[in-house]
């Protein structure tokens, strides 16, 4: 891999350092809250096909494709937002998330705290994203949703080990898409990751970073993928494929989207860009 793979791999602490600036200031989070319209979270195991309306199909599923897709030259539509960071929340501290309450019977007091009407979008997301934090895990699954900087590290550590070699890749747009959603054309052989295991963590909405992390037991094949759009705008992507879809739910948006029954063939996708991907590298 040499040089090539180590440019996709983000070293922990400058990414961490990155993910906290400015948290001295998440204390007046209660006013300064922000939830985007209509976001939802991305746990991929459950993402039910209420995204798909008849023909219409919600533009943020289109990441997921079939293995077979994975080579050079195949063109998809795929949707990568690019978000102003300077709004994104921000990972808390652990003090400072323990100081909340995180918890469904908690709800009124949460909804109460960050100063949001209980019928609003943002109320509705932070109950979305609790109950998505305390649903069982499926079968094969192991899952936590990290509120804090040093609860994400103490998940990895626990399932990595302290003395393995750890690493963290996001996916990276070279360019500002013009539009979030537009055809991509795979434009080199996808590299396969050699990770002996990995941790994703995606995305949740909510007033400060939630982050909902999982790992599965069965096999998941991670790779680097460099895609480039008509236009000329170019994404280096990292893409997961899990082997054994067969205990994920019955309605998963990628059987719909792809017209697939649960087992039946490995299901792909690729991660947005504010995803991490945790990963422990194969000697």
């Amino acid at each position: 891999m040499g040089s090539g793979f180590a440019s996709w791999c983000i070293s922990c602490s400058v990414l961490l350092v990155l993910m906290v600036v400015e948290v001295s200031n998440a204390r007046k989070i209660t006013r300064r809250h922000h939830l985007e319209q209509g976001s939802i979270g991305s746990n991929y195991l459950r993402q039910p096909s209420s995204s798909v309306h008849g023909d219409h199909i919600d533009p943020s599923g289109k990441i997921f494709f079939k293995m077979e897709d994975l080579k050079v030259g195949k063109t998809m539509a795929v949707y990568f937002t690019s978000k102003d960071q300077s709004a994104s929340p921000r990972l808390l501290s652990r003090k400072e998330a323990d100081s909340i309450p995180f918890s469904s019977t908690k709800l009124p007091e949460i909804i109460d705290l960050f100063e949001f009407s209980k019928d609003s979008h943002q109320a509705k997301a932070v109950e979305y994203t609790i109950k998505q934090c305390e649903l069982e895990p499926l079968k094969g699954e192991l899952r936590f949703c990290a509120t804090s900087l040093e609860s994400m590290l103490d998940y990895a550590r626990s399932l990595f080990g302290s003395n393995m070699n750890i690493k963290v890749l996001t996916t990276t747009l070279l360019q500002k898409p013009t539009v979030p959603l537009q055809n991509y054309t795979i434009s080199d052989i996808p590299e396969r990751i050699p990770s002996s295991s990995m941790i994703a963590c995606h995305t949740l909405p909510y007033p400060y970073a939630v982050f909902y992390c999982h790992t599965q037991k069965s096999e998941t094949r991670l790779f680097r993928v460099s895609l480039g759009a008509e236009n000329g705008e170019k994404v280096q992507a990292i893409a997961a494929c899990h082997m054994d879809t067969s205990e994920w739910d019955l309605d998963h948006i990628s059987f719909r989207l792809l017209k697939i029954e649960p087992g039946s063939c490995p299901v792909c996708h690729f991660f947005p860009p504010d995803n991490l991907v945790w990963v422990s590298l194969s000697a």
